[in-house]
């Protein structure tokens, strides 16, 4: 039986989602409760990888089990074994073949810049201390976004994907009580995506280089023409959508 797990994390102190050689990893630390808890070897699929330092608002893993599962109990259990940057919301049962990474049909992420020091945002917000970023100019150039699907100019240089199209359908910066965020969804995402537009795009903002460069800069598919990447603490994965009929499925 397939159960889908909804959860969140705070990324700080991990080495990303997935699994990694001699660092601390999101899935290893839930692998080890559900392997504790269903007394059998339990792996796990997630929705995506976050990087080392990124944080998920909302995050969605599958997992395999022999036994049927009490959800509520499951839930309780896991909760408290794993550590407090670490929280279940809910575990439900879903068709043998839905998968939680290949059935997801858009993604949304949230980058969230901090324009003022704050001792309680220190960890979940990358501090630029710019009064006169320019966001009007930022949302020009995000339309830019719309118009492409080839965005091999933000990916990681070193990446095993067959192709570099994403097809967005959000881009937008919004300012309020001094923080500005960056909001964007597509069908999928590169790795490191997300931080080489919004350090591209600030550069926009502060006036280091234009509207047209940006334009140019996806054009080229070379990510040594875009700006450094924003750092990893102010980025969260927020929402993931899937087909209605996941969330309904009945096992008779």
């Amino acid at each position: 039986m397939r159960y889908f797990i909804e959860l969140s994390y705070n990324g700080k102190n991990y080495h990303g989602w997935q699994r990694q050689p001699n660092e601390i990893s999101v899935q290893e630390k839930i692998e080890e409760g559900l392997s504790l808890l269903l007394g059998e070897k339990t792996s796990i699929v997630g929705c995506g990888r976050t990087d080392s330092g990124v944080h998920a608002s909302q995050f969605y893993l599958h997992f395999d089990s022999s036994i049927k599962v009490d959800e509520e109990n499951l839930k309780f259990k896991l909760n408290a074994f794993l550590p407090p940057s670490i929280a279940i919301y809910r575990i439900f049962l879903v068709d043998d073949e839905a998968h939680a990474r290949f059935d997801a049909l858009s993604r949304s992420y949230e980058y969230r810049i901090c324009l003022g020091k704050n001792p309680f945002l220190i960890e979940t917000t990358w501090l630029v201390q710019n009064k006169n970023i320019d966001i009007e100019k930022m949302n020009e150039a995000a339309k830019f976004l719309y118009k492409y699907q080839n965005f091999k100019s933000f990916s990681r240089s070193k990446t095993d994907v067959k192709t570099y199209n994403c097809t967005i359908t959000n881009a937008v910066w919004k300012e309020e009580d001094n923080i500005l965020t960056f909001h964007i969804t597509a069908n999928r995402f590169l790795r490191n995506m997300v931080r080489a537009i919004v350090g591209t795009m600030l550069n926009i903002g502060t006036n280091k280089i234009s509207i047209n460069d940006f334009q140019r800069i996806i054009e080229s598919k070379d990510r040594t023409k875009a700006g450094a990447s924003a750092k990893a603490k102010g980025l969260f994965l927020t929402e993931i959508i899937y087909p209605k009929e996941l969330y309904t499925y009945v096992n008779d």
